[in-house]
């Protein structure tokens, strides 16, 4: 399994220790990917469940855009892989969807989300409201860390279900 992360630092200013710390729970995404076809990408983790890896990869490049395009910049953009009439397909709707294509729109999310964070202060905050209360990046970075943190342990058990891999 290809390992890209770079561990984050012991001891570092706030706002690379954030950044640093979300990267590394976006590679680890990545490396509970790695190496699969698109048919172990799609498999469900266990009955009633939906969940599967390419669910998560799909849904956290919805959570990127979400946060970092609508909530942080103020866009308007509409969601890639659901629909009002349809929450949940971004887990649901795998059993055709693309691998590259979902891989390639969550790298994109991402590089678009370093790019407008790259030298904004932790203060600044979203030009959207969440829950009509303003929302700082320190707030997004956290909670980014959080959900990656939380779906990568969905992805671990996921992925030692497809192939016995199991690890960090």
């Amino acid at each position: 399994m290809t390992d890209n992360r770079v561990d984050p630092p012991f001891v570092a200013d706030e706002t690379p220790m954030l950044h640093a710390w979300l990267d590394w729970h976006r590679e680890t995404l990545a490396v509970k990917c790695a190496g699969l076809s698109e048919e172990q990408l799609r498999l469900r983790s266990a009955e009633p469940s939906t969940l599967s890896l390419l669910g998560l990869v799909r849904h956290l490049a919805e959570v990127e855009r979400f946060w970092f395009r609508n909530i942080l910049c103020g866009e308007d953009a509409p969601p890639l892989f659901y629909d009002e009439d349809n929450r949940d397909g971004d887990f649901d709707d795998v059993a055709t969807a693309s691998a590259q294509e979902a891989f390639t729109r969550w790298r994109a999310e991402i590089e678009h989300a370093r790019r407008v964070c790259a030298g904004l202060p932790l203060d600044t905050l979203g030009k959207s409201p969440r829950k009509g209360e303003q929302v700082s990046l320190r707030w997004i970075l956290v909670h980014m860390i959080e959900e990656y943190a939380r779906h990568n342990g969905h992805a671990d058990l996921i992925r030692e279900r497809i192939d016995g891999v199991t690890g960090e």
